[in-house]
């Protein structure tokens, strides 16, 4: 059974970083993608940013590009997200996901992507 496990976030201050983890294990658990995902209350699951490790190609979701820093380890299935200049914006439930060992055609903006989910992590941005 492959499991996902967050950690690292909490309550910070605006303009402040966090550094989110995610580690996955399962006996034969391998991922062709991992990404982060985030919900607000009341509002829908949306894409943070993935990580494909096939080349380590990045990509990022416009309100987060410049600030947020995926990165990750394939052998060790594990990733991080590197989190800086937090805004309140950015108050949501931080859910880790990875794909099946291969997913083509792949969208790292997809929900439906991923077979894989975590629990979450709360991080909230004061103002």
């Amino acid at each position: 059974q492959v499991q996902l496990v967050e950690s690292g976030g909490g309550l910070v201050q605006a303009g402040d970083s966090l550094r989110l983890s995610c580690a996955g294990s399962g006996r034969t658990f391998s991922s062709y993608a991992m990404a982060w995902f985030r919900q607000a209350p009341g509002k829908e699951r949306e894409f943070v940013a993935a990580i494909r490790w096939s080349g380590l190609n990045t990509y990022y979701a416009d309100s987060v590009k410049g600030r947020f820093t995926i990165s990750g380890d394939n052998t060790k299935n594990s990733g991080w997200l590197q989190m800086d200049s937090l805004r309140p914006e950015d108050t949501a439930v931080y859910y880790c996901a990875a794909t099946h060992s291969f997913r083509y055609p792949w969208t790292p903006s997809l929900v439906n992507d991923y077979d894989y989910w975590g629990q979450g992590t709360q991080v909230t941005v004061s103002s």
